[in-house]
């Protein structure tokens, strides 16, 4: 990553690195991935992933998965799944392998966290035709630090693109502040805005990626995506990392009681 890599990624609060992982790990992990569907054996009730109001929010089988492997269906699709979560990088082999390389340490650091620690995991499956849109959300609405510190590592495992659903943002406006906050409330999972301001007024940006790139998203970073309506999949697997010298807030909805956080 050279300096001006890091200069775009403070004017825009996004970075896109072609070529960050090889055609072979990408591999590596769309296989081991479908073995883990391939097991996964669903009880008698689903737990849909849903952006738009956080249903999924009610079941204990989403509040306990910080520290698990669940998986969760695509709303209005329970036959297909949205995504496996949330502690894939600690639980898993593969996927821990993976997410420790020190490729990703010394990106991290690089970025200016100089603690950083894995913190959440999600392989997200954006399947053909059925792939649900993603709302404008900003990280740290989820994963909220004082000072804030989340750094989202997003890798294309399929080529992404307008067509099946990549990545949208809006450059620039992670410079503004933290609009809600997602966490408990006593028992209760409940969703605050904390500023009512609307977004800002900028251009969304299509980040259209090739198979192996590597996203950086700023944790302030409005962004989205787009429904996949494609005949091809958008398969993708995030990293989310937070700085060990930052308070992880206590109300955030993931808690890892019995998993404490490692960094690489």
């Amino acid at each position: 990553m050279t300096s001006a890599d890091l200069a775009a990624y403070a004017r825009d609060g996004f970075l896109v690195l072609e070529g960050f992982v090889p055609p072979s790990e990408c591999d590596a992990l769309q296989m081991r991935a479908a073995e883990l569907v391939a097991g996964f054996v669903p009880g008698p009730a689903h737990t849909a992933f849903s952006t738009r109001d956080q249903r999924h929010a009610r079941d204990l089988y989403f509040r306990e998965s910080g520290g698990a492997v669940r998986f969760f269906v695509e709303e209005g699709a329970p036959d297909r799944l949205n995504k496996i979560g949330h502690a894939l990088h600690d639980l898993d082999p593969v996927f821990e392998r993976f997410s420790r390389h020190r490729r990703f340490g010394d990106l991290a650091r690089r970025l200016g966290l100089v603690e950083p620690l894995l913190l959440q995991s999600m392989y997200l499956f954006k399947h053909a035709h059925v792939g649900a849109e993603v709302d404008w959300h900003q990280d740290a609405t989820y994963l909220r630090t004082d000072p804030p510190s989340v750094t989202g590592f997003w890798i294309a495992l399929d080529d992404a693109d307008r067509d099946n659903g990549c990545l949208m943002a809006l450059p620039g406006a992670h410079r503004g502040p933290l609009r809600q906050w997602f966490g408990y409330e006593g028992e209760e999972l409940v969703t605050r805005t904390l500023d009512p301001a609307p977004w800002p007024e900028a251009e969304p940006v299509a980040l259209e990626a090739r198979r192996g790139t590597l996203i950086v998203l700023h944790g302030l970073l409005p962004h989205a995506s787009t429904p996949n309506r494609s005949p091809r999949p958008r398969h993708a697997y995030s990293l989310h990392l937070i700085d060990g010298r930052a308070e992880y807030a206590t109300d955030n909805w993931l808690q890892r009681p019995d998993l404490p956080l490692r960094g690489f």
